[in-house]
Parts: structure tokens; sequence; C-alpha cells
């Protein structure tokens, strides 16, 4: 990491298996290395993927900071959720955080001291911290999903600009239903989408769901990202679902809020962020710096849209909570010396917003 080796090796012992990894700050990076045991074989991260590259004794060179990563996980410490941080322009994931994290070292070897350390995570189950929340944890995104509906209203020409009133009662019926969406009467109402992304108006995304279409919204959800079931960073990242065929205009104006069957990573919602911060085109996310994972930006909008949304949404760090459960906050910010930084931050039964956290991760971007 930056330059300083955060895995190594030392002599076990045993004829038949003569080294064990070794890890520095283990904790620390366990969402990315993954872990690599003697006794429990290797799994999770970059350990597993990379595993004949690294045991052929080739240098696998990370795109983490340490400032953002150490950020990230000092933000969520004592948390359940996760964090990520995206260089928008590369793709280079700069910090990639999963709590509670491990401490890989502690079961690397093959002794009653590693048996009793890899029992007591296993014991924890799915919901433990072997699971790599960054990467392999989907949740509803809720009013997070709001950018990206957004998008599809003006990449579609639903809406002139960010500043055009959206003629929305405060009170949305779906069509054929019973279901009602509703935002705050003072600013929701009729509001543009620049209100209507300060103040999370789940009416104002139900009735530009309705007035789309789902192929229209479907269209745009996958040109950010979404529906991809082989995104490997290089380590697989669970698919962010879009359902493509709602069967209801209460189905719709539920996606339209990150609801239903909508279903996002932590790295999908950076990668939405990122797409607004690089100009519409979106870049794959990567860890390591090799010309074998290097992945050609796409037109995901236009530069127009990319800039209206920008504009909308600021440099400034937004948080949602679509339930009790889940709270989500999205940045774009940039460095001193210009680099675009797009952030989500996921908090599973959350106990203080994810908002702080997001911050504190902008703010460690010094370079």
């Amino acid at each position: 990491m930056a330059g300083r080796p955060i895995t190594g090796s030392q002599t076990s012992g045993i004829p038949k298996a003569p080294f064990k990894r070794t890890y520095t700050d283990g904790e620390l990076y366990s969402s990315v290395t993954g872990y690599k045991s003697m006794a429990f074989g290797a799994a999770g991260g970059l350990d597993a993927v990379l595993r004949e590259d690294i045991e052929a004794g080739k240098d696998v060179t990370t795109t983490i900071d340490p400032a953002i990563q150490r950020a990230a996980f000092d933000g969520l410490r004592g948390r359940q959720g996760a964090a990520v941080a995206l260089d928008a322009e590369t793709g280079n994931i700069l910090g990639l955080v999963s709590a509670p994290s491990f401490d890989p070292g502690s079961f690397s070897g093959n002794s009653k001291a590693d048996e009793r350390a890899w029992n007591q995570l296993k014991d924890q189950g799915l919901d433990g911290p072997l699971r790599n929340r960054a990467l392999r944890n989907v949740d509803n995104p809720g009013a997070a999903i709001h950018v990206l509906v957004a998008a599809a209203a003006l990449e579609k020409g639903l809406l002139a600009s960010v500043d055009t009133p959206t003629h929305s009662p405060a009170v949305y019926a779906a069509p054929d239903s019973t279901t009602e969406f509703s935002g705050d009467p003072a600013h929701c109402t009729d509001a543009s989408l620049r209100m209507a992304l300060r103040h999370s108006c789940a009416n104002v995304f139900a009735r530009i769901a309705s007035d789309l279409g789902a192929d229209a919204l479907a269209s745009i959800a996958l040109a950010f990202g979404f529906n991809q079931d082989k995104m490997d960073t290089p380590v697989r990242t669970f698919e962010s679902t879009w359902p493509r065929k709602p069967e209801n205009h209460a189905q719709l104006a539920l996606m339209a809020n990150g609801l239903f069957e909508v279903k996002a990573s932590p790295v999908q919602m950076a990668m939405v962020m990122a797409v607004l911060a690089n100009g519409g085109n979106r870049v794959h996310p990567q860890m390591v710096t090799s010309p074998k994972t290097s992945v050609p930006a796409q037109r995901a909008v236009s530069q127009r849209t990319a800039d209206q949304l920008q504009s909308a949404l600021g440099a400034s760090v937004s948080a949602w909570v679509p339930s009790a459960s889940v709270s989500w906050a999205l940045s774009l910010t940039r460095s001193p010396a210009g680099r675009p930084l797009a952030i989500a931050v996921c908090l599973t039964s959350p106990t203080s917003p994810a908002g702080p956290i997001a911050q504190r991760i902008a703010e460690a971007d010094k370079r």
C-alpha cells in the first residue's frame, strides 16, 4: 500500500508447508486481502483471486490509498456496514472497508490458536466479519437511487433541466393503485430535481417513473452498471439488480424510490456517483494496478446530464434512510489537486447516520 507491503510470509516449521502468511495491519486491509490460511484455505480477497501470481513471487500493487482506507475504517469502527471510495476518472478503488473486520493473521497458521480464532469468526455466520460487505452485500438503496432516476429524467428529455418544475402533488398515487408516495409539502410540491434530490421527495420520483416508464428507467440503470452478473475488481462483486419488467405502476414507483427488488452494493452506488464526476462516463472499479484488469470507460449519460446533476448535488454529503435498518450516504468531492472522489457508505442496523463517515473519508483525500 503506497509502496509499503501489507502481506508477507514467515517460516512455519512444517516441511510440507514451510511458509505461513503474515499480515501488517490485518484488520485495516482484510476487505482487500481476504485471507490465506494453512488450515482453512484462501478466500474473500486478493490473496485468493491472485493466488497464482502471489505464489509465483510477483508483487501485487493495489490502488488503495492508506489515508482514505484508514478514514473509512475508523469511521466504521463499532458499526456494521461498508464504505467504498473511487477515483471517478480511473475507477481506482482508493478505499474499501467492510465492518466489522477481522485479522487474517490470527488464523493463517495451523495451530490450536489459529483454529480457535477461525472457529470464533466462522461461528458468527453469514453476517459476521468474514462477509465482505463492500463487495458482497446488496441492499435497497432507498432514496439514494433518486440520483439515477433524476439522470433518466434529464437524459430521456422528460425535464429540460434540474430546475424545471415537475408538477408533482405532495401526495402522488401510482396509476391503477392505492399506493401513495409523499414528500414534505413545503419543499416537494411541484419540486424541481434540485429540490427533490435535496429533500428526498418520494412523490416526485414516483411521478417521474410513471411518466418515463419501465423501459426508460431500466436502460439508464443498465448504463450505470446494474444487472452486471460478472463485475470483477478483480475480486468478484455481487450483482446489483434493477428489475426490467415490474408488474404494475406501484412496483415501478417503489423502484424509483430504491425499494421493491432494486438492490445495490456499496461499489455500485459509488459507481453511480463516479459517473456524474466523470462527465457521464462509467469506469470499471479496480483495486490492483494491472493491464489485465483495465476496462475502457463507457458512456452512461451525456456530459450535460452529468454536469446538471453535479450542480444539483454539489460537493456536500447527502444521507438517506430508506428503512429502519439501512442508512446510505453518497458524496462527490475533489482533492486539493483536483482528483474526483466518489464515495458510498452503507450502514446496516445503523445507530447513527452514514453521512459523517462519508464526510470523514472525503476530508482524508489530501492528494
